[in-house]
């Protein structure tokens, strides 16, 4: 899958440059023109990388950088003709991951995304599954949709992990329990319907409805 990058630069035509240039070598951009409304919409479209300049209308850089760093880990590179040290040590307080200044190389803002998005997810890829906007990370059990994060338990980790890895087929009653078997601890029937009904409700309440269905008679599918 390309990676995504997500544009906030109010110039048309640096935007459409970078985008051009970006779609050539691989990667999916989209952007926003409703600068209003930024922070959502970028978090919204969930990109690998978000690519911000400072001087912007209604919310400059900073403040956009603060707020989508409160709701988000995803990598920012700050890209802007301001090129005081101030200006990266802003941006770096503010949770940036790299800064640079324009005109820029293309070729060595290409290597900052690469490095960057190489560092972030290179060690997560087996770790992270996903499944039409549901995510679901094994290393920090929690599960993430439409920018809501919830913790699992265990018993709900190893639940979501097998439907996960089996997305799309029907996993039996019988695959799920010995998936909480844990050592000399015995699990019946009612301890897998308990769990299945928690982690429904998980889902919900992160507005992930009907993700997880029954299949009478032959266990659960997700879909």
């Amino acid at each position: 899958m390309n990676n995504k990058i997500f544009i906030i630069e109010d110039e048309e035509k640096i935007r459409l440059e970078l985008s051009t240039f970006l779609n050539r070598y691989g990667y999916e951009t989209s952007y926003s023109t409703d600068f209003e409304n930024i922070v959502d919409i970028s978090l919204k479209e969930e990109p690998d990388i978000i690519l911000l300049d400072i001087n912007l209308p209604y919310y400059d850089g900073y403040y956009i950088c603060r707020e989508i760093r409160r709701k988000s880990n995803v990598p920012i590179i700050v890209v802007t003709s301001r090129n005081s040290e101030v200006d990266e040590l802003m941006s770096m307080n503010l949770g940036a991951d790299d800064f640079i200044t324009k005109p820029y190389n293309t070729q060595i803002l290409l290597a900052r995304i690469a490095s960057i998005i190489r560092r972030t997810y290179q060690n997560l890829d087996s770790e992270v599954f996903e499944f039409k906007g549901l995510k679901y990370n094994m290393s920090t059990s929690e599960m993430t949709f439409d920018n809501k994060k919830c913790e699992l338990t265990k018993n709900e980790s190893k639940i979501l992990f097998t439907l996960m890895k089996n997305k799309g087929r029907i996993v039996s009653r019988n695959d799920l329990m010995k998936a909480l078997w844990q050592d000399d601890e015995f699990v019946d029937d009612n301890t897998l319907t308990v769990n299945i009904n928690r982690l429904r409700k998980k889902l919900e309440e992160i507005g992930a409805v009907d993700y997880i269905q029954t299949k009478r008679g032959q266990g659960y599918i997700l879909i």
